[in-house]
């Protein structure tokens, strides 16, 4: 519900702060006084496309801010949670601001964060919709048009869950297509993977394998000069000028000498004698190493031609050489489902055939369920046709259903609301064959229809009533009040008769003095409204007579 709008510097008005009230609200006034620049305004603040021309003369910008009481279970949560507006829960209070400079900028603001102009759209088209003698989205826009019938027949729930089964079918049948165009290209690589995977499997690699034969090539590369230098190693260990005969000489002359003195060379024969072992064990490694490697050319080019392959290997993959027993696998995995590509083939038909079965009943059924909403609501409307003088008309809904392989998300069916609007006419589009006046009247006996729906949003109807007067304005007005039952109307009229049937009222005034003109509202009650109203059936002169006249349009229950 609209509970506030604040006006700045927009057309002819310099400041409004506006509170609204729940139930039907009439806006009343002279012709020029600036009903329509309140309507603009909020317009301009639920994300209608800007205007310079909006902002007062004179003034750098204008700004509008709309504040809204929303219920917990409100459409809009949605919105607001999937673009981090909600603070962590649903939002109560609802504020949508809108700054409009002369220069052209504007700028649109949801709780006092900044957000697009396209999302402050989106928004606002949840919260205000406005019924005019020009525009009417219900009755011009197919996606409105099947939204309001699925309302009227309890289908909403039913048709997210449609969504979610159409968006199943979706993903079997792309999950399907997938698999096709995967398996026709492996099978197209059947041929290149079994000759790589025999390649791979007669070198069999291993990982770490690379690193090992690296090294063996170094060293059997070397292994002449290496083997001489051992040889030369061990000839210093051996010969008479060896370390170790050294170490034993000196050990002998010391060991001989010990026991005169007195513990004093004990520290050096243990020295000399772990020595002596080091030295003996440095012979035996040299003597070793001198064993075990020997100078093979056939073993190093048994060792070079594996290292090659394993690197040719490699490059023609595009891999390393510890990469190729992942790679292996990888093309052994890939043959397999080639080969059990019809058992996966079968699984994944199987998918398809039952989301398609599934969307198609839960489709049928709602298509079923509109046909028969769609006579009731047919027969609803027509009956309040009679007393908005539109009796020479006629209103049906239109259902094509499409075939099940078209089907999308809403279902198979293809709905928008027709009408005529004299004997004998053939049906067509409403926004096409009915006048301004006729275009309000047949939204208003919609709505009307649909009142039981709830229609979770502010109503807007701007001059519903005009053209007629009389019985029919007082059908409009009493059909206005009683939608207001159901959420907030705000209605800009002419006509005493709707005036009357307000819970609220409000007059719009033009007033200016040294070339500056403004717009007013006041706020209605009693003496005042019984004024209005009687200025609305009399004129300039209001006579004891319209007030009369007024005083009984005012009582009426």
């Amino acid at each position: 519900m609209l509970v506030s709008l604040s006006i700045r510097d927009i057309v002819l008005i310099d400041r409004l702060d506006l509170d609204w009230q729940p139930t039907l609200c009439t806006l009343t006034g002279e012709t020029g006084a600036g009903k329509s620049i309140l309507l603009d305004a909020l317009g301009l603040a639920t994300g209608a496309r800007g205007d310079v021309g909006l902002v007062r003369q004179g003034c750098a910008q204008g700004s509008v801010t709309a504040i809204f009481q929303l219920p917990d279970h409100h459409q809009v949560q949605q919105i607001l949670t999937e673009n981090g507006l909600d603070e962590g829960g649903p939002v109560s209070e609802l504020i949508l601001r809108r700054q409009q400079s002369a220069d052209g900028r504007s700028r649109a603001f949801c709780n006092d964060q900044a957000i697009g102009v396209n999302l402050l759209k989106q928004i606002g088209s949840m919260l205000v919709e406005i019924h005019g003698q020009n525009e009417s989205q219900a009755l011009t826009d197919a996606a409105t048009q099947r939204n309001l019938l699925d309302g009227f027949a309890g289908l909403t729930e039913t048709v997210r869950d449609l969504g979610k089964l159409y968006d199943a079918r979706q993903e079997a049948r792309n999950g399907l297509a997938v698999y096709r165009a995967e398996l026709a290209k492996a099978s197209a690589d059947a041929e290149f993977l079994t000759h790589s995977i025999a390649e791979l499997q007669e070198l069999n690699p291993k990982t770490g394998e690379e690193i090992g034969l690296a090294d063996e090539r170094t060293l059997l590369m070397n292994s002449e000069k290496i083997i001489g230098d051992l040889r030369e190693a061990e000839s210093f260990l051996r010969g008479e000028g060896s370390i170790e005969n050294a170490l034993n000489g000196a050990l002998r002359r010391l060991e001989k000498i010990a026991p005169e003195a007195a513990g004093q060379l004990d520290d050096a024969i243990s020295a000399i004698d772990r020595a002596l072992i080091e030295a003996g064990e440095a012979r035996l490694a040299v003597s070793d190493a001198g064993a075990r490697i020997t100078n093979d050319p056939r073993r190093l080019e048994e060792v070079e031609g594996r290292l090659f392959a394993l690197r040719g290997l490699a490059r023609k993959h595009d891999t390393t050489c510890d990469g190729l027993p992942e790679l292996l696998a990888e093309m052994d995995n890939k043959l397999s489902a080639i080969h059990g590509g019809n058992d996966r083939m079968a699984e994944l038909e199987a998918t398809v055939r039952d989301s398609d079965a599934a969307y198609e009943q839960a489709a049928l059924a709602v298509s079923d369920a509109r046909q028969s909403a769609a006579g009731r609501l047919d027969e609803m409307v027509n009956q309040e046709l009679v007393p908005l003088k539109l009796d020479g008309g006629n209103f049906s809904t239109d259902i094509e259903r499409v075939d099940l392989a078209d089907g999308a998300a809403h279902g198979v069916d293809k709905i928008r609301f027709v009408a005529s609007t004299n004997p004998g006419m053939a049906p067509g589009p409403i926004a096409k064959i009915a006048s301004g006046g006729e275009l309000a009247r047949f939204m208003l006996a919609l709505k009307v229809s649909l009142a039981a729906e709830g229609q979770g949003s502010t109503l807007i109807f701007d001059e519903v009533d005009a053209g007629v007067g009389g019985a029919v304005a007082e059908a409009v007005g009493t059909r206005l009040n009683r939608l207001a039952q159901n959420g907030q109307v705000l209605v800009v009229t002419h006509s005493p008769q709707v005036a009357a049937r307000g819970n609220h009222h409000w007059r719009v005034s033009k007033s200016g003095e040294n070339g500056s003109v403004s717009t007013s509202v006041a706020s209605l009650e009693d003496t005042a409204r019984l004024e209005e109203v009687a200025r609305m059936l009399s004129g300039a002169d209001i006579t004891d007579e319209a007030r009369a006249a007024a005083q009984r349009l005012l009582e009426v229950e």
